[in-house]
């Protein structure tokens, strides 16, 4: 042994808290404004910061579109799995807005929207959303949805952050009635 003392000091770095990658209907509720029966997705099953999402939209027969698109053979709109991606994508860019509860996210723009493969009451529409391009307040983003990992449906969508309006206080409401 040496007398000459050595000092062998190791850093190890405390782990950053894990990002969530995933997100249940509570949460999911907490950011989106949407509610049954127009809230379209399910779960968040992946989650990358800005870049991209994955979401799932259980499809069931008690949806209420089913009972006239179309009787007999129900098939679910082509537009409601626009919808689906768009607010999967709304997860994604909500996450990042402090101020969300003052803000909701609107479409701008449908692009090279393509319905390929019908979806029927049973499946499992898995919705997957790529960020092309970023900007503090409107978001340009690919999205594709497929079941049993077949295409169903594509888009290319814009969204953009506006205020949101709020309902006036009962206060407000009251204000010049009295005399």
């Amino acid at each position: 042994m040496s007398d000459s003392p050595t000092s062998t000091t190791v850093e190890t770095a405390v782990p950053a808290a894990a990002e969530k990658t995933t997100m249940d209907i509570v949460e999911i509720m907490s950011l989106l404004p949407h509610r049954y029966p127009f809230l379209l997705i399910d779960r968040v099953i992946e989650i990358e910061r800005r870049t991209r999402v994955v979401a799932i939209k259980n499809v069931t027969v008690n949806e209420p579109h089913f009972v006239g698109h179309f009787p007999d053979y129900p098939i679910m709109p082509g537009v409601l799995t626009i919808e689906a991606m768009a607010q999967a994508g709304g997860t994604l860019l909500l996450t990042e807005i402090p101020d969300r509860g003052d803000k909701l996210m609107v479409f701008t723009g449908i692009e090279e929207a393509h319905f390929r493969r019908p979806v029927l009451p049973g499946d499992q529409l898995r919705i997957e959303v790529k960020v092309l391009n970023w900007r503090s307040r409107a978001v340009k983003m690919q999205g594709v949805c497929t079941v049993d990992g077949k295409v169903v449906a594509d888009a290319t969508i814009t969204c953009q952050l506006v205020p949101r309006m709020r309902k006036p206080k009962a206060a407000e409401k009251s204000e010049g009635t009295n005399a």
